[in-house]
């Protein structure tokens, strides 16, 4: 900036040519200089960022140590293998404590974290929690259950960092609408987990903290934005967690990590102090929601949750509570069904998911319609991307110029960065070739106006309405459909954004949707990888292809879908395929 001012200013001032070059490298030294001076204070806020994580961890082993010390009998392998009803149940009666249950999962997170790098931070406030706890008379429903919480969900006096280096201020001053209603349930928040820089990414990586790897194999990404979360479940080391998912984020990380995980309705669950990266965002609805290792997790953290308190707390949730006939109905339901959106067909063992588990349904009584749902390929392009990068992208690449961008999101940021017109110039020339490339490239020029705004916006209710009326034409109750898996090598998220339409679509048409996992890739998958060409044949598909390859034994789900504000309905559907995948695993 200061060499481009000075190149408009000097030829109006006449100067002599070699008090111009004198002046332009005195320029150009200052900006080299003041770009030095900026990369070094961010590197002093990360590693002091660093050092303050590290502290945490240590103080955490220390009250840890001390437990063992004065608790030797303790039965730290009985805990752990307790499901979350059971556990909050022994909680509430009084047959296990608190405390017992925080320093098992807060010794376990220790030893999965140095593994696996999913905690951002510790919450020590947990350890005064528990004293409260012990005079509290009546008990909520998660009365002294160890929870983790996404980085970006505001706790007192602690940082979201959303992965961005320049959010590294100030701590929050108060705690989310989510953490309060936790807390008036006697859960004991006690980690805060790592997520990947700017959240828009389905891994989990970022320059202070590092890369977060998968549980089940270290050469994979546990999935992301919440990838942090998924690992540190998944590997034992949490109960119950929180994440957010605004095109994917809790859905991806449950399928990568072998998780139930749900994405609420936009406004089922308060996101009243929740940091995000790109405030305003309103074409594409965000949810907070739970993850967890079973289905009965999640219902009986929603049954927790939709209650008076936060109602009370945020009036702009609608005051729903948990509607307990819906989620325990037996009824046959009538499921709609696909295995391809028509738009990213996802490797074999995915499909195969889809193929059996609506053959289990069937055979459970339950009726199967084929659905297809519209024009995929619009939504990611023109009503999701389009809408997310409406400004052409301009605030995004902002906050990554303040920063350090992580090697994982070059390839999007360098996208990103292109001038629109540049962009706009690629997409003619690459149409004949690549035209998904084309058409997302279009996407991320943005939108022209307020007018195109108002226009794009409409767009998004004019679809939601098409897609409700083919559903309400065959009568469905729910949909199974497939996720995005399995997990991806390392350094591949980054370089396939529009593979998520599985999960995007459901973020535009602010649908709840959940993922359970029903079976794991096999040999036979691997081999059948081997032929995958994709629907378009394209680079995008061939990398897929590598994305996913070396995966056998990992986890496959599938995704369960509902009409807005139906999660208990959701939910059941979700149990229902849970149930059956776990009876069908016991005959094989």
């Amino acid at each position: 900036m200061i060499q481009e001012t000075l190149g408009h200013l000097l030829p109006e001032l006449e100067l002599d040519p070699r008090t111009v070059s004198a002046l332009l490298c005195a320029s150009a030294a200052a900006v080299a200089a003041l770009n030095w001076m900026q990369r070094r204070r961010t590197q002093k806020k990360m590693e002091e960022a660093r050092r303050m994580r590290d502290l945490g961890l240590q103080r955490m082993a220390k009250a840890v140590q001390r437990f063992k010390q004065q608790s030797p009998g303790a039965d730290p392998s009985h805990i752990l293998s307790l499901p979350l009803v059971e556990l909050a149940e022994k909680l509430k009666e009084g047959s296990l404590s608190a405390e017992s249950v925080l320093y098992t999962y807060m010794d376990k997170a220790l030893a999965v974290t140095r593994e696996l790098n999913c905690l951002r931070h510790v919450i020590p406030e947990c350890e005064e929690q528990l004293q409260e706890l012990q005079g509290q008379k009546e008990k909520g429903l998660l009365h002294g259950v160890p929870v983790s919480i996404k980085d970006h969900i505001g706790y007192k006096g602690h940082l979201s960092t959303c992965g961005f280096t320049p959010f590294l201020g100030p701590p929050e001053q108060e705690n989310s609408v989510l953490v309060q209603v936790l807390k008036c349930q006697g859960a004991v928040p006690f980690a805060i987990t790592n997520v990947p820089q700017s959240l828009f990414n389905y891994d989990c990586s970022n320059a202070i903290f590092g890369q977060t790897l998968n549980p089940w194999d270290h050469r994979k990404s546990p999935g992301g934005s919440s990838g942090g979360e998924g690992a540190l479940i998944a590997a034992g080391g949490s109960i119950l967690g929180f994440g957010s998912d605004l095109g994917g984020s809790i859905r991806l990380p449950s399928s990568f990590c072998g998780l139930c995980g749900l994405k609420p309705t936009g406004k089922r669950l308060s996101l009243s102090g929740v940091t995000v990266p790109v405030p305003g965002l309103l074409s594409v609805t965000g949810a907070i929601g739970p993850m967890a290792r079973d289905v009965d997790s999640l219902a009986l953290c929603m049954r927790a949750l939709l209650g008076d308190a936060l109602f009370q707390l945020d009036p702009t949730v609608p005051p729903i509570p948990f509607n307990e006939k819906l989620f325990c109905a037996s009824t046959p339901l009538r499921i709609g069904y696909y295995e391809t959106d028509g738009y990213f067909l996802l490797p074999p063992c995915m499909r195969r998911a889809v193929r059996e588990t609506r053959d289990l349904l069937q055979e459970a009584g339950h009726m199967l319609v084929p659905f297809a749902p519209p024009r995929v390929d619009y939504v990611v392009n023109e009503l999701f991307m389009r809408g997310a990068f409406a400004d052409g992208g301009s605030t995004f690449v902002d906050l990554f110029a303040q920063d350090l961008v992580d090697p994982g999101l070059k390839p999007q940021v360098n996208c990103y960065r292109i001038p629109i017109l540049v962009k706009k110039i690629l997409a003619l020339l690459v149409r004949p070739l690549f035209p998904r490339l084309a058409r997302h490239l279009d996407a991320l020029c943005g939108v022209r106006s307020v007018k195109a705004m108002w226009q794009h916006q409409a767009s998004i209710l004019a679809y939601r309405t098409e897609f409700i009326a083919k559903w309400k034409k065959l009568q469905l109750d729910v949909v199974l459909c497939p996720v995005l898996g399995p997990a991806f090598t390392l350094g591949y998220p980054g370089k396939l954004l529009a593979a998520v339409s599985s999960t995007m679509l459901y973020n535009v048409l602010d649908f709840p949707a959940g993922v359970v996992p029903v079976t794991t890739v096999t040999e036979a998958d691997e081999e059948e990888l081997l032929h995958y060409r994709g629907h378009y044949d394209d680079a995008w598909d061939r990398r897929l292809r590598k994305a996913v390859e070396g995966a056998v034994g990992l986890p496959v789900a599938v995704q369960c879908v509902a009409l807005p504000w139906q999660e208990e309905l959701c939910l059941r559907f979700m149990k229902e395929v849970e149930t059956l995948a776990c009876e069908r695993k016991k005959c094989m």
